[in-house]
C-alpha cells in the first residue's frame, strides 16, 4: 500500500482559514503565452506558463491537418490537462481522507473530425465528446462506501472537469499590426 508523503490537510488548512477570512486571496489569474517560436515554421509552437518560468511545452499540428506528428497537438495538451487535474486531484482527496491508494490510473479520449479544422463544409471544428476513465484500487474497505465517497469527492472538485462540463465564457480578441 502507498500513503502519501505530503500532509496536505496540513498544507491546506492556514490557505482554507486565510481563504475564509478574505476570499479574495483565493482569485488566482493563470497565465500561458505563447513562446519564440519559429515563424518560418507554421507546424509548431512552443507555450510557456508563468507559474513556472523557463517551463516551455512544444506543441504543433496534429498529422491529420498536415502536422509532422512529432509533438502534442494542442487537443492532446487540453486531455492532458483533465488527465494532470483528475490524477491530483484525487491523489490530494485520498491523502486528505487518509486512503492509502494502491493503483491509480486516468485515461482520456476524445472524438475530433479533423475536417473542420481544414474548412471542410458541415464538419464540426472542435472536439465533439471528452471521455474520462479513472480506476483507483485501494485497501480496506470492503463496503466499499469510503472509496465511493473519496472518488465522488475527486470528480467534483477536478478544476480542469468542471470548467470542461459547464463551461466558462471566453473573451478572445485579434490584434493585427501591419507595417
Amino acid at each position: 500500500m502507498v500513503a502519501s508523503r505530503v500532509a496536505v490537510r496540513e498544507l491546506q488548512s492556514p490557505l482554507r482559514g486565510r481563504y475564509k477570512e478574505d476570499p479574495t486571496a483565493a482569485q488566482v489569474i493563470l497565465r500561458v503565452h505563447g513562446g519564440r517560436s519559429d515563424l518560418a515554421d507554421p507546424l509548431h509552437c512552443e507555450v510557456a506558463m508563468d507559474a513556472v518560468p523557463g517551463l516551455v511545452y512544444r506543441s504543433g499540428a496534429h498529422a491529420a491537418v498536415g502536422g509532422t506528428g512529432d509533438v502534442p497537438c494542442s487537443g492532446d495538451l487540453l486531455l492532458a490537462a483533465l488527465a494532470a487535474c483528475q490524477e491530483t486531484t484525487i491523489r490530494m482527496v485520498a491523502a486528505n481522507m487518509g486512503i492509502d491508494l494502491e493503483e491509480l490510473e486516468v485515461e482520456v479520449e476524445a472524438d475530433w473530425d479533423a475536417r473542420g479544422t481544414l474548412a471542410l463544409p458541415g464538419a464540426p471544428i472542435g472536439l465533439v465528446a471528452i471521455r474520462c476513465l479513472t480506476r483507483a484500487t485501494v485497501r480496506g474497505d470492503t463496503r466499499g462506501d469510503r472509496s465511493e465517497r473519496f472518488l465522488r469527492s475527486a470528480e467534483k472538485y477536478c478544476v480542469v472537469l468542471d470548467t470542461l462540463r459547464n463551461g466558462v465564457p471566453v473573451d478572445s480578441k485579434f490584434e493585427v499590426t501591419t507595417l
